[in-house]
Formats: structure tokens, C-alpha cells, sequence
């Protein structure tokens, strides 16, 4: 996946000015407590991000 679909589908279900405080504020266990924009930061893929964030808002497993 790349960054840009990642930030679409973050838009999708969130709505483009939510999605990213949502990114900035939210610490996810699952990614070592960092944020969205920490754990992209710091390497992790963006389906690896993608994944954590769709069971973190409890998507449907067609969203993820």
C-alpha cells in the first residue's frame, strides 16, 4: 500500500481534518504506543499502520 491510498482510506472513514489529528493524537498499542504519524515515521509500513488503525476503529474486515 502506498502513503497516499493509506491517507484515502484514513479520509474515508474519518474525514480529511479528523483523520489527521486523529493521526497525530491517537497512541495505539499495537504500534508500540506510538501514533499514525510516529509509526509511519519510524518505519512501519503503511499496511502494517493500515491494519492497526482498521481494528482500532473497529472497520469491517472489507475496509481493511
Amino acid at each position: 500500500m502506498k502513503e497516499s491510498e493509506f491517507w484515502e482510506r484514513m479520509d474515508a472513514h474519518l474525514g480529511r481534518a479528523y483523520a489527521r489529528t486523529w493521526a497525530s493524537q491517537q497512541h495505539l498499542t499495537r504500534l508500540d504506543g506510538l501514533t499514525v504519524e510516529g509509526a509511519l515515521a519510524a518505519g512501519y509500513s503503511c499496511k502494517q499502520v493500515w491494519r492497526v488503525v482498521a481494528a482500532a476503529l473497529d472497520l469491517a474486515p472489507s475496509d481493511s
